[in-house]
């Protein structure tokens, strides 16, 4: 079973999606991750996060796994362990690049598809309902105000200790991802024709994930009873 979550920077994907992947005892892919781990290594190998060109040669022989310790992701690029070292406000700003370009795209992509493929899942990011897993069995689609978003986005910097950035810095930052995540040519931040949206701006963590696991329970109970109509 894989399950998509995609929706804007600060909707509160990554969070649902972990409780949800516990919930359910499947695994947790968090794309959006790879991608930073991309402009790592750009960055630190001095690439603009923009330049197409050297972008490309980066990813065609990147070293780069996810790993699960215990159900939770580990991210490694060159052998080493990056999961924490990638949340910084500059590779979030350096992941939107990077993700908007083709190549990059395509080589993340295929590590996602091949991890779904024998795996059940829930996986979130920005266009997995749409191209990276169009048929996912679940498609959720979160949303939530732009002040909102970067309210939830500050407070998690600030208790990480990163202190040098303002809560304006970081919803400028949140409107320059969505305007860039939105408007990329290829494969852009969309809702899936049969998402189901949920707007999380009121809504507590518990509160979405317990709407997300009626409705898939729900409609598991659904089949079951087609399942027994179709085979009594």
């Amino acid at each position: 079973m894989c399950i998509a979550i995609d929706g804007p920077a600060g909707a509160g994907k990554s969070t649902v999606a972990k409780r949800i992947a516990e919930m359910l005892d499947i695994l947790y892919l968090d794309t959006g991750a790879m991608y930073r781990a991309v402009a790592l290594k750009a960055i630190t190998e001095g690439i603009d996060t923009k330049d197409e060109e050297k972008l490309s040669n980066l990813v065609e022989d990147i070293d780069l796994r996810v790993e699960y310790f215990q159900n939770k992701q580990h991210v490694f690029l060159d052998n080493e362990d990056v999961t924490d070292k990638i949340r910084t406000p500059e590779i979030s700003i350096g992941a939107s690049d990077v993700s908007a370009v083709k190549s990059v795209r395509l080589k993340m992509v295929e590590l996602q598809r091949k991890i779904a493929e024998n795996n059940s899942l829930v996986m979130d990011g920005r266009d997995i309902g749409t191209y990276v897993l169009p048929d996912a069995r679940f498609k959720f689609f979160l949303t939530a105000s732009v002040d909102e978003r970067a309210r939830r986005r500050y407070l998690e910097q600030t208790s990480k200790g990163i202190s040098n950035i303002s809560l304006e810095e970081v919803k400028k930052d949140i409107e320059y991802r969505d305007k860039n995540d939105s408007t990329r040519a290829f494969a852009p931040l969309s809702k899936a024709d049969d998402a189901i949206v949920i707007d999380t701006t009121s809504m507590t963590v518990e509160e979405v994930v317990d709407k997300i696991i009626s409705i898939i329970k729900s409609s598991e109970k659904t089949q079951d009873v087609r399942n027994s109509q179709v085979f009594s």
